[in-house]
């Protein structure tokens, strides 16, 4: 599977199209606070876990998708209104973060 297209559908949702023809959307919220890069996220090193501390909600331009850029032939890195860029969305991060109805009812059971 492989993103082959990703456009903004609203000023707040972008349209992910993949290589097996699921078409998905995600917030910009979601997106942002689903960033994985270790900041965020967290980290295990050499067995010890630290864990992120992603910057608050009223951060000023914490949501506003600036670019966008593919990283190989595995992810996407993402910058944001507020600067932070570190955060590789591998393609299995994006599916992951899928929020249409068919994704969310494969992760949900409803």
């Amino acid at each position: 599977m492989k993103l082959t297209r990703l456009k903004r559908a609203s000023e707040a949702a972008v349209e992910f199209q993949w290589s097996d023809g699921h078409v998905g959307q995600c917030s910009l919220k979601s997106l942002r606070d689903g960033c994985p890069c270790a900041g965020c996220a967290g980290e295990t090193v050499l067995m010890r876990s630290y864990p992120g501390s992603p910057a608050a909600d009223d951060v000023p331009g914490k949501y506003e998708l600036v670019a966008a850029e593919v990283v190989g032939n595995y992810a996407v890195q993402m910058t944001w209104g507020d600067g932070h860029r570190e955060g590789l969305y591998t393609w299995e991060v994006l599916r992951r973060l899928c929020e249409c109805p068919a994704c969310v009812a494969a992760r949900t059971g409803y």
